[in-house]
């Protein structure tokens, strides 16, 4: 009973929730995050952590001889130690220090100190730290260290008839044995800590990398929506500064003919303004706007009639059928080089010009021919523009490993022909 009202009302947060894990699995998981913590402080402060232990091992292994005094042991003992301050961001001059003071008690005859124990410290330290060459040469002098340091010990101890001299011979075969496992994993500790360094490499030429594609992507984004600006205002004002010069002259004498251009241009207007805020939609991120279908090859014949109500005479051919169809991205970029071509004619070719647009689907895939009989290559000085409409062109076809050829005609005009291959599977 106790059972089911504490469920109701925990479930009606009356009571406060219990954590599903058993609290075994709770501790091990505090347990490891204290862990990361402390492995995170340690390789973030290596100098502290060098300096902590050196002072441990000083108040442990040398300040127990002041006690008697300044004594031989006391300053071998504090010589041994103090290095291993800098073992890791300076270990050859550390190793070096420490290999001195035991050569020196070798070469006096000094029995070793229980600070002795810096010369292992010292090799694990060159192992993952020094230079390789350090690391084989401090690994030779603590071998070669040892045997001298025991056998020396021995044949003093042997001379006195306490101990045999074999046994000393297998106490160099530990000593020299210690000696290899301190080796051993300062260079298994040398090798995590390049592998782990090359991680860090890797992420961070990755993450440069990855940087690199979004502002690749972005500049792309800025061009693509260049492109469309440009074909969007380009041929709409073209098509409103054509019928706004028409209505002028004809508003005096035929005032229904000025009526309707009036009524093509808003229309136009509109049209253009719709597609402007498609555009601005997709910049603000607005997916109503983004999913609204864009111009396709369907639509070259609204194309046309919109560029004939504005005085241009177009004829509009298809040839053919096509074998496979093509990518919607293709298909809007065959609309925008007719759309630019048209505009160009209305911007540049002059008066009482007629243009001819052909689509011939053929067995490798679809030629654009945009023909017009006006002026040519030399326009109108007053509407000339950068160029970036065939350049425009040319990039959005090449996307489709398409080509563009715009030139004058032999008979007078100028001509765009544009080729877009099928996308094969």
């Amino acid at each position: 009973m106790m059972d089911s009202q504490s469920q109701f009302l925990r479930h009606r947060n009356l009571l406060p929730a219990v954590d599903a894990r058993p609290p075994a699995a709770t501790l091990e998981l505090g347990t490891m995050d204290v862990h990361h913590r402390l492995a995170t402080w340690v390789r973030a402060n290596p100098g502290r952590v060098d300096i902590a232990a050196a002072v441990l091992c000083y108040v442990v292994l040398a300040l127990p001889w002041a006690l008697v005094g300044i004594t031989p042991q006391f300053l071998i003992s504090s010589a041994l130690i103090i290095p291993l301050a800098w073992r890791r961001s300076h270990p050859v001059p550390a190793a070096a220090a420490v290999a001195l003071v035991s050569v020196g008690q070798l070469a006096f005859n000094l029995a070793p100190q229980p600070a002795q124990v810096s010369v292992l410290l010292m090799v694990y330290a060159l192992a993952a730290y020094a230079p390789r060459w350090a690391s084989f040469t401090g690994l030779g002098i603590a071998c070669l260290g040892m045997v001298v340091g025991v056998g020396q010990f021995g044949l003093n101890t042997y001379q006195t008839g306490f101990v045999a001299l074999p046994l000393y011979a297998l106490y160099m075969f530990f000593a020299v044995a210690v000696v290899l496992l301190c080796w051993t994993f300062g260079d298994l500790a040398r090798t995590r800590r390049l592998t782990f360094q090359a991680l860090e490499d890797r992420a961070r030429r990755l993450e440069v990398e990855r940087q690199q594609e979004r502002d690749l992507a972005a500049a792309d984004e800025r061009s693509h929506i260049a492109r469309e600006m440009h074909d969007i205002v380009a041929h709409s004002l073209s098509v409103i500064i054509t019928q706004a010069d028409g209505a002028r002259y004809a508003g005096a004498t035929n005032p229904a003919l000025a009526t309707a251009t009036l009524g093509t241009i808003a229309e136009t207007g509109r049209a253009s303004l719709r597609e402007m805020r498609r555009l601005l939609g997709v910049l603000r991120g607005d997916e109503a706007a983004s999913t609204r279908p864009l111009p396709t090859l369907a639509d070259v014949q609204a194309l046309v009639d919109t560029v004939e109500r504005a005085g241009l005479e177009v004829t509009y051919a298809v040839i053919a059928s096509p074998r496979r169809p093509l990518p919607a991205g293709a298909e809007l970029t065959g609309y925008r080089v007719i759309q630019e071509s048209l505009t160009n004619v209305l911007k540049h070719a002059g008066p009482n010009t007629s243009a001819s647009v052909l689509l011939a689907w053929g067995a490798k895939g679809l030629d654009l021919t945009i023909d017009d009989d006006g002026r040519g290559a030399a326009p109108d000085p007053a509407t000339a523009g950068a160029g970036q409409g065939i350049k425009g062109m040319a990039e959005r076809l090449k996307l489709y490993d398409g080509t563009v050829d715009p030139g004058s005609r032999a008979g007078g005009g100028y001509r765009v022909h544009a080729f877009i291959p099928y996308t094969e599977a």
